[in-house]
């Protein structure tokens, strides 16, 4: 069985194309799915969505790549993160691939969702792009180690994947991996121990190989462990097994 630890379910393309994939995720074997948030206005929509199924869960938070929206305070995201199907804090983090500075909005916000998670208990999901040395920087100017979490849709080297795991953090690995020229992914997917190891489809960006350019969904989190367990030499089965349990011990609410 299989778990898809970052999607956007909630999204217009994939949203109404619900059923068939709820189906495609069972014949699968795609037994659970976590929901997450990117803006807080459309945190209303995403809970509706995860309200109706008992394996679909949810985060809350406000991804660093929206500028013009609502910035969360702590208590904004404490109140909302009270709710029984939210199960992180995020996605947050910082992203300088399309933005310059000033950007202390962007840094001041992922400060604000690591003092959430703290105090919320709830683990927060990170994301980091052309931001290393900030972004740990940050993690541990905010004691991020006492949250947990996990560096979600991982690209970066495997030395910052080490000091994220030391400070007690999971690495995602997307469908990236399957791509011809993700060495870098690749290298981190064979190398980092399988206990710090969770998969995900982040769709519907992201398809994996064989579907490249088309629309991803959680049901294809299955070509993730496949290439995962090529890279290391060990059976499907194996990923499955050790990312579903990592995700249950990371996720801890859920209380399975």
């Amino acid at each position: 069985m299989y778990v898809d630890s970052h999607c956007h379910l909630d999204f217009p393309d994939l949203a109404a194309n619900l059923d068939d994939i709820l189906i495609r995720m069972k014949r699968n074997q795609v037994e659970r799915a976590l929901v997450v948030s990117v803006t807080l206005d459309d945190w209303p929509r995403l809970m509706a969505l995860v309200e109706q199924h008992d394996h679909l869960h949810a985060s809350v938070g406000v991804h660093p790549g929206y500028e013009g929206v609502e910035q969360p305070s702590i208590d904004d995201l404490l109140e909302r993160a009270s709710h029984p199907k939210v199960i992180a804090i995020g996605e947050t983090g910082l992203d300088y691939h399309y933005q310059s500075e000033p950007l202390d909005w962007q840094r001041d916000r992922f400060r604000t969702h690591i003092q959430a998670s703290r105090q919320s208990g709830l683990p927060v999901i990170i994301h980091t792009r052309k931001a290393v040395d900030d972004t740990l920087r940050i993690m541990r100017e905010e004691d991020a180690a006492s949250a947990g979490g996990v560096m979600h849709c991982f690209t970066e080297s495997l030395e910052m994947a080490e000091v994220a795991m030391e400070m007690g953090f999971y690495i995602s690995i997307s469908g990236i991996v399957t791509f011809k020229n993700a060495k870098e992914v690749q290298e981190v997917a064979a190398k980092i121990p399988l206990e710090r190891l969770l998969i995900e489809t982040d769709s519907p960006y992201l398809a994996p190989i064989p579907y490249r350019g088309k629309t991803n969904d959680p049901s294809y989190v299955i070509h993730v462990a496949e290439k995962i367990a090529e890279l290391r030499q060990i059976s499907v089965a194996e990923v499955a097994e050790a990312t579903k349990n990592n995700f249950y011990n990371l996720f801890n609410k859920l209380g399975v």
